[in-house]
């Protein structure tokens, strides 16, 4: 199953290339939720729906772009969660730091996820407690890394006040900020240590990389200490969260 969404993911990931590489019209328009939506995302969108539809047809998928209703849903025990182009606005800043995502849930857990990422063509996987890393055809297993002073992954486009307080609370740390669920896969890798976030997410921004950072041995807890779960809710928000090596 791992190797079928992998491909999956590139062949996605070739669709937003070609947006982004000006074969195909940007096509920007905005949601409700005053965020961005182009061609890039709708393509891969279909791809993975397709894709998905053919290859795993008992399995139901909820992709931000085409979310079903709270009526529909809300009994899935298990189900594809998918975020066809995560970092709309990194695509449209045009700074490579944008990713598919797919993540499969069971029973609320996050158990097998993909993170690719399309300019680069590394791939990020995770399945059966294990998580790794491709890059140019050689995969090699990551795990998490302590490090001091720590380095800090924090979102490219939400610097709040919450977090900035939090950050002048930690001690001693060294930041980087990133677009996209790229966060979760620097501390996976061990090259992170710590990625708090008190903004907004939609369970779709952060079940793939969640997937990858726990198979090498992160936690993601929310702010009073409970794992993050993808248990079916009428609200697509994710609480505040940290993704940590405790």
């Amino acid at each position: 199953m791992l190797e079928q969404i992998c491909q999956l993911a590139r062949d996605a990931g070739a669709a937003i290339m070609q947006v982004y590489d000006g074969e195909r019209p940007v096509d920007v328009a905005h949601k409700k939720d005053a965020s961005p939506v182009t061609a890039a995302d709708l393509a891969a969108h279909h791809i993975i729906k397709q894709g998905l539809a053919q290859m795993f047809a008992d399995i139901p998928l909820l992709s931000e772009e085409d979310p079903p209703a709270w009526e529909v849903r809300q009994h899935w025990q298990r189900y594809w969660l998918v975020d066809p182009l995560d970092g709309t606005k990194e695509f449209l800043n045009r700074n490579g730091e944008f990713t598919v995502n797919i993540a499969l849930i069971e029973n609320g857990a996050p158990v097998l996820g993909v993170v690719y990422v399309p300019v680069t063509g590394v791939m990020y996987a995770a399945s059966g407690g294990k998580a790794w890393k491709e890059v140019d055809g050689v995969r090699r297993l990551i795990r998490v890394n302590h490090a001091h002073p720590p380095l800090v992954v924090v979102s490219r486009s939400h610097l709040d006040a919450e977090l900035k307080d939090y950050l002048l609370q930690l001690g001693e740390h060294q930041t980087v900020a990133i677009g996209s669920s790229l966060k979760f896969c620097l501390v996976a890798e061990g090259k992170a240590q710590l990625y708090p976030r008190f903004g907004p997410t939609n369970v779709w921004d952060t079940a793939a990389g969640h997937a990858v950072a726990a198979a090498a041995g992160a936690q993601v807890h929310d702010w009073q200490g409970k794992t993050l779960n993808y248990v079916p809710r009428e609200s697509f928000l994710n609480p505040g969260f940290r993704v940590s090596l405790f």
